[in-house]
């Protein structure tokens, strides 16, 4: 490799920094701004969570800077909200102003792949191909097919914080709207050109996964090491979901391992993992914290 890298993944929800010469990694941060709040109702990025991404992109540009990572070994890739606002040129500019580096909107294609590329790199063992990985964000979910590399990917645009705005207003959500929001889940499943049943192994990326995974263990705090590269039973997943769905956001954020920034979405979240893993012919779910932020890393790390 050459040198050092710094990497920006900037969702729907959170804003995600690594820096490192790969594979070690030296610096790895995570900040939920919700750039998405209200995204889907209104077209555009709200004032406020403009400021709260511009906050964290500050304090990114002040650790990329006290690493001393060059702007062009920087990559910064923003994905589904960005892709949808209509004021995502303000965002661009602001990002642009704040790093020194070109942001770049990535099709949801690239973001597939790279979501790929991160977690099968992660893997400790030799999975079973073809292999899907399941990235479930904030804005858009990705499914992504292949062994080596991705021969079939597609971007949905459903995830944790468009669907939980759009159909799951009541705290819990009542019956009524879980059925809405998993009618909205399947019929953009229905419509994914890939078919989670054609996977042998089945891995799961991001912070809906992650999270899910954390309260499954009941772990006394959240624990990335204590997460990563676990099997779960997909049954065991299918009941934490049922849990999660039946609690307040109250009760959920008292939850040991809950990150508060999550408490309130991962209702919708959960639920569109669940009506996948419905969809696939395992029995097991590997979760990964590698996802497209290393995806991201490894793409300047070898060019």
């Amino acid at each position: 490799m050459r040198g050092r890298v710094a990497a920006i993944d900037c969702g729907t929800n959170t804003i995600k920094l690594l820096i490192g010469s790969l594979p070690d990694v030296d610096v790895r941060e995570m900040r939920i701004v919700r750039l998405g709040q209200d995204l889907d109702r209104t077209g555009r990025i709200a004032d406020e969570a403009l400021e709260r991404a511009f906050a964290a992109i500050d304090e990114y540009a002040a650790l990329i800077r006290a690493h001393d990572v060059p702007p062009e070994r920087v990559r910064f890739c923003a994905t589904s909200a960005s892709r949808d606002a209509s004021n995502a040129d303000v965002f661009v500019a602001g990002v642009r102003a704040r790093l020194g580096v070109e942001p770049e909107v990535v099709a949801g294609s690239e973001e597939a792949a790279l979501s790929f590329d991160g977690a099968v790199r992660n893997l400790l063992v030799e999975p079973a191909a073809p292999v899907l990985v399941i990235d479930v964000g904030g804005g858009s979910t990705e499914l992504i097919l292949g062994a080596s590399s991705p021969d079939a990917a597609d971007s949905m645009d459903i995830g944790s914080v468009r669907l939980h705005e759009r159909h799951l207003h009541s705290d819990p959500p009542t019956a009524d709207q879980i059925a809405a929001c998993v009618a909205d889940i399947d019929a953009h499943l229905d419509a994914c050109p890939v078919d989670p049943s054609s996977a042998a192994t089945v891995v799961g990326v991001a912070g809906t996964v992650t999270q899910l995974a954390a309260v499954a263990l009941d772990l006394p705090a959240y624990d990335r090491d204590a997460v990563d590269q676990v099997v779960f039973p997909v049954a065991d997943l299918v009941a934490t979901v049922d849990r999660l769905l039946a609690m307040t956001v109250a009760e959920r954020r008292a939850l040991p391992s809950m990150h508060p920034g999550r408490a309130d979405v991962i209702d919708a979240g959960a639920l569109i993992l669940a009506r996948i893993l419905r969809r696939a012919r395992v029995d097991t779910l590997v979760v990964s914290e590698a996802d497209i932020l290393d995806g991201i890393a490894w793409s300047i790390a070898v060019s």
